[in-house]
């Protein structure tokens, strides 16, 4: 893969990232059993994660997506968010989970449409289910119910997560070189 040139170092192996989400589908299926799912999908990061998640699951299960940004093009979060597409599925009565890539200072999902928004429309329930957890650049307290992994303060790419919509392609979860974003 050419853009694998650019990482320092695999910070979480493809097979890794497998056994981690079906792990996460079993639980999701196990606490759902009996129950309909809508998972609500964080674009464009959250997209290749939620389809293998998906497939995981054993309950009957369906999905959206919301598509915000707090980033543009840098690599640290502005704290400005804004929704860029809304869901098209009701959510009323529903029980729903929102799958994010990553969560690092918690705006993302502190936006009003995604949690609090999703509550007033009187879902059933709402939880949340990220991939990455980075604990250490929280800003807004959020609540993850079904975590992937939880990493330190690296910028990583792989697996949906990019940098100017370059390496989501690449099937493991990556640290990109400082000198390719200008950090360091």
């Amino acid at each position: 893969m050419e853009s694998a040139k650019d990482i320092e170092r695999v910070l979480i192996t493809e097979s890794q990232i497998q056994s981690r989400v079906r792990e996460l589908g079993e639980t999701i299926s196990d606490d759902y059993a009996g129950k309909e799912l809508l998972l609500v999908g964080i674009l464009k990061g959250a997209a290749i994660f939620l389809a293998d998640l998906v497939r995981q699951i054993t309950v009957p299960v369906s999905y959206d997506f919301v598509a915000v940004s707090s980033y543009g093009a840098g690599t640290r979060s502005s704290g400005v968010v804004r929704l860029l597409k809304d869901i098209d599925e009701g959510v009323e009565s529903r029980h729903v989970i929102v799958v994010e890539d990553i969560v690092d200072t918690g705006w993302t999902l502190r936006l009003s449409y995604i949690g609090e928004k999703l509550r007033s429309r009187k879902a059933a329930s709402v939880k949340v289910c990220a991939l990455l957890d980075k604990p250490s650049r929280r800003e807004i307290d959020v609540d993850i119910d079904y975590c992937g992994f939880q990493i330190d303060d690296n910028y990583v790419v792989g697996y949906g997560l990019d940098y100017n919509g370059k390496y989501r392609n690449l099937p493991f979860i990556g640290i990109l070189k400082a000198e390719v974003y200008g950090g360091g």
